[in-house]
């Protein structure tokens, strides 16, 4: 994809300067020429023209941080016995492509890591994702802003804004955004997480499920470091999905999760697959402000002023998918007046309540349905008092 500066300038012309009125980029040393992209416009996406160059160019500081940080990811992944290699070229059947930093997996997974401290467009983020998953790698985009448009669009994580040293020298890099926890829970009264279906105004008593932030989670988990992350999706213990959005099924969120949660989320949800196509979010719909052509030069003034192009909205806001809701288990009466409910049900069940999943089975004394927890425990029957596994 060609950038902005490498495109043929001579695209539009400014008006000011072409009635020969003062260009004020012109008179700053830059191009009058200009082009055409998307503005931000009260949440809207209008076409407007921009002066050249309009690219943001990383600053020496950026760039400092953008190499700490990739030399942090090879020589974790090193230290903990992963292949790994920096500007790696990576070849395959969608054609060479470079990553960042290239991190290898016994078991042969590889992920891309793609440092980007510096904005970059939408499109930019599916293709050059899109690409590399084609060459049989997972890209992990980094991030130290909440508004980048990486966020949501492809797997990634965000870091601080750290100076390069720091980065260099080992501080504290805590994963902010970008990786997840499965949370379940039985909607009762006396549960701390609100009802999903009830906008919070009741309980259904149903098995509710959703993705929080580990600092959210109830009690709340560990956090997690960029360290983490290098090993844990490299050997296969985190896994990239993406989880639909309750009420828009189209959008959803990119989120790394913990391989048993994930297992645990298949088994309530049916399988995650990361979407081959990019799904149209309300900011990327192109509008028309219908306005009067403006002839005056407005070089200068598309980041200074809110009526020219508000600036992009927080993507990582830490919102959940909108969760997940079994339904109540079926009544169908078996003998001893139990129900029957299914694998899933209670794995769910046991997960929420925080016991060993529960079996139901004849009592192998009277015949009588019993439960019993824990594939391996031994089933013991009120009835008959008999001990020992079913029949």
């Amino acid at each position: 994809m060609t950038s902005v500066s490498a495109r043929d300038p001579q695209l539009l012309e400014c008006l000011a300067h072409h009635d020969g009125r003062t260009c004020e980029s012109e008179a700053g040393g830059k191009s009058p020429w200009m082009f055409v992209r998307r503005g931000r416009v009260g949440g809207r996406r209008p076409l407007v023209a921009s002066h050249l160059p309009v690219t943001h160019k990383p600053t020496s500081a950026e760039s400092d941080q953008h190499k700490a940080t990739k030399e942090r990811v090879v020589e974790t992944a090193l230290r903990n016995g992963l292949g790994a290699q920096a500007e790696a070229p990576v070849r395959g059947a969608a054609g060479r492509a470079v990553a960042d930093a290239l991190v290898t997996g016994p078991g042969g997974i590889r992920i891309g890591w793609e440092i980007q401290y510096y904005p970059l467009g939408p499109s930019g983020v599916y293709s050059r994702s899109l690409k590399a998953r084609d060459n049989d790698v997972m890209p992990l985009w980094v991030t130290k802003s909440d508004r980048a448009a990486l966020i949501d669009r492809a797997p990634w994580t965000r870091v601080d804004d750290m100076p390069w040293k720091e980065i260099a020298d080992g501080k504290e890099m805590l994963i902010r955004g970008g990786f997840r926890r499965l949370q379940t829970w039985r909607c009762v009264a006396s549960s701390d997480r609100h009802c999903l279906d009830s906008d919070g105004a009741g309980h259904c008593r149903r098995i509710h499920a959703d993705w929080f932030l580990p600092a959210l989670c109830d009690p709340p988990k560990p956090t997690v470091h960029i360290e983490d992350l290098v090993v844990s999706s490299a050997t296969g213990d985190c896994l990239a999905v993406f989880v639909p959005n309750r009420s828009n099924p189209r959008a959803g969120r990119h989120m790394w999760v913990p391989v048993d949660d994930c297992r645990t989320w298949e088994e309530m949800a049916g399988p995650t697959r990361l979407p081959r196509t990019p799904s149209l979010e309300p900011e990327d719909f192109i509008t028309f402000a219908e306005q009067e052509l403006d002839r005056s030069c407005s070089a200068g003034q598309e980041q200074l002023s809110p009526d020219r192009s508000d600036p992009r909205p927080v993507r990582d806001l830490g919102q959940p998918t909108g969760g997940l809701t079994l339904p109540l288990p079926p009544v169908r009466a078996a003998p001893g007046g139990l129900s029957f409910v299914t694998g899933t049900e209670r794995a769910a069940m046991a997960t929420a309540l925080g016991c060993p999943p529960w079996e139901l089975g004849p009592c192998a004394g009277c015949g009588q349905y019993i439960r019993r927890y824990g594939r391996n425990a031994p089933m013991a029957c009120r009835a008959c008092h008999h001990s020992g596994d079913r029949r």
